[in-house]
């Protein structure tokens, strides 16, 4: 019997054809990637209020002046900046050296007045006797009659111009125009003053954001806008508002409009804050803030990829109306999955 001899070249062959098929034999299929735990949100537009920032002091409605009636000098100022006065109260003293030396004059005009009115009455008592005994004429009787009035009316001119010199006097107290809160009293004692000067600045109405704008916007304002605080250190101060006034005049290119906030004082009058008023609606990527992680100073987002991967990505983020939620400006698009730390929910 005759024996073929196999080649090697088919030993080999068959070896790697055996091991192929063990192989395929024992390979399992690969398994899909797990998404990572946590909330998913997957980023689609959303219509939200366009916002206009703008500069804007916390002050009160209106303002009191409390200034000199006459000219001067301030003898004392009573209060300073942050007390509480009431309507009425006498805040400072302005004295004139010159209306003591009127009042004293017109004090002495009237005591030689009322001197000569008591001669003149006396004089006309005994000249009617006289007259009733056949003495004097009627004409003599008339003269003293007219005598004792014209004394009477010096008199009484003179005590009108007496009390019209003290009165003036009077005019040397500063009155609180309004209650409220001091603004400003920074005048010190001593000072001369002219009538109409400012003694003091006093708060007048409630406390409300006073805003400025450009006068391009002025067309867009109206009454019962949300405000919205973006920046400043306003402690228990409701962070949206709503306008309460549009001033109509238009002061060097600006507007003027005055919002209110729960919450605020006059204890925060003058501070400059940072506010946003909406002016519009566009479409904007707004998502809740605890998707957003700040490392460094820098705002993150974690973004899911197709393949199931995540990255963190750096995102620019600005606030909304909602305080709960924040827009991101750039770092993602429309379509997007970010995913939150935490369970599914």
């Amino acid at each position: 019997m005759t024996m073929h001899k196999l080649q090697p070249t088919g030993l080999v062959l068959a070896a790697l054809l055996a091991l192929g098929a063990c192989s395929e034999k024992s390979a399992a299929p690969a398994a899909p990637a797990a998404a990572p735990a946590g909330t998913q949100l997957k980023l689609a537009p959303t219509t939200i209020a366009d916002t206009k920032a703008v500069g804007a002091e916390v002050t009160t409605r209106d303002q009191a002046e409390a200034r000199a009636r006459i000219p001067g000098t301030l003898a004392s100022l009573d209060v300073r900046a942050g007390d509480t006065v009431s309507k009425g109260q006498r805040i400072a003293t302005v004295v004139d050296a010159r209306l003591g030396y009127e009042t004293g004059a017109a004090s002495a005009q009237l005591a030689a007045a009322e001197a000569e009115a008591v001669r003149a009455r006396a004089d006309l008592v005994r000249i009617e006797d006289l007259y009733r005994n056949k003495v004097y004429a009627k004409a003599r009787l008339d003269t003293a009659v007219a005598a004792a009035r014209a004394a009477d009316a010096r008199a009484a001119a003179a005590r009108a111009q007496a009390n019209a010199s003290a009165s003036v006097v009077g005019q040397g107290a500063v009155l609180a125009p309004s209650s409220g809160r001091v603004l400003r009293a920074d005048v010190p004692a001593g000072s001369v003053v002219a009538p109409g000067m400012s003694v003091a600045t006093i708060t007048a109405g409630p406390p409300v954001v006073r805003l400025e704008l450009p006068e391009s916007l002025a067309g867009q304002l109206r009454a019962g806008a949300p405000v919205m605080l973006t920046d400043g250190d306003l402690p228990d101060v409701a962070r949206t508002g709503q306008i309460v006034q549009v001033y109509p005049a238009i002061n060097g290119g600006r507007v003027t409009a005055d919002a209110q906030f729960a919450g605020l004082s006059e204890r925060f009058v003058g501070r400059r804050v940072g506010a946003s008023i909406a002016v519009g609606e566009r479409q904007a990527l707004v998502v809740p803030r605890r998707f957003v992680e700040t490392r460094f100073g820098i705002d993150y987002v974690t973004v899911l990829a197709a393949d199931k991967q995540v990255s963190a990505v750096p995102v620019q983020t600005a606030p909304v109306a909602d305080a709960a939620m924040v827009e991101l400006l750039s770092g993602v698009t429309a379509g997007d999955t970010l995913i939150a730390k935490g369970p599914k929910t």
